[in-house]
């Protein structure tokens, strides 16, 4: 159970795709000028990465080791054009505003890289869960970036005004802000990872203080 639990937790913080791993950072800062956008790429980000896990992972012991890039990009290309025809079928406003960034998830690196290093290693329930973990990683960075972006570049949130335009700062719409409040994600994240350790170290030295 705990084993299960570290993997499903695994990518939220400790090997978040984007602040910890930093990959994927494209398509990311370019769809989070709103939260629509946020929630809509991680949602498919996290459908495409959950299924294509399982389905690799299932056939991982037939899939031919020569042959298994070209096997696992077809998996997540097919995935990946399912989500795209139910967007501009049901979301149509959302898939416009995506737009090419929603194809170009076959070739995401999170994907992939997950595919590769887990999936094809392990079972299905543990790719279920890595999977959902990092899915929701991403997804959450995404929709607190979009957040950010959305408040202090459109006085808006899910497109609502909430604040008069007079207020706004357009620099947080322009890619200069995605980076800009990408990297204060980043700095607070390691600065409570920082703190988390020094917390630790005190405890151990004090345990073993107190053993002595």
């Amino acid at each position: 159970m705990n084993t299960h639990l570290k993997i499903l937790t695994n990518g939220i913080v400790k090997e978040n795709p984007l602040l910890v791993l930093m990959i994927g950072l494209c398509s990311s800062l370019a769809v989070t000028v709103n939260v629509f956008n946020g929630l809509g790429m991680g949602a498919a980000m996290t459908f495409v990465l959950v299924m294509s896990e399982i389905i690799i992972s299932l056939f991982r012991k037939l899939i031919p080791d020569s042959i298994r890039i070209p096997i696992f990009i077809i998996v997540i290309a097919t995935f990946v054009t399912i989500v795209d025809l139910i967007m501009q079928a049901y979301f149509p406003a959302l898939s416009e505003s995506m737009g090419v960034f929603i194809p170009l998830i076959v070739v995401n690196c999170i994907i992939m890289g997950r595919v590769e290093s887990f999936a094809s290693k392990r079972g299905v329930g543990q790719s279920f869960l890595d999977a959902l973990g990092m899915g929701f990683g991403y997804l959450w960075v995404l929709v607190g970036i979009s957040i950010v972006r959305e408040f202090f570049g459109a006085g808006t949130f899910f497109g609502m005004p909430v604040i008069p335009k007079e207020y706004t700062i357009g620099f947080f719409k322009a890619a200069p802000g995605g980076f800009f409040v990408f990297a204060l994600f980043i700095a607070v994240t390691r600065a409570f990872r920082t703190l988390a350790e020094r917390i630790k170290a005190a405890k151990s030295a004090k345990a073993v203080k107190g053993a002595a």
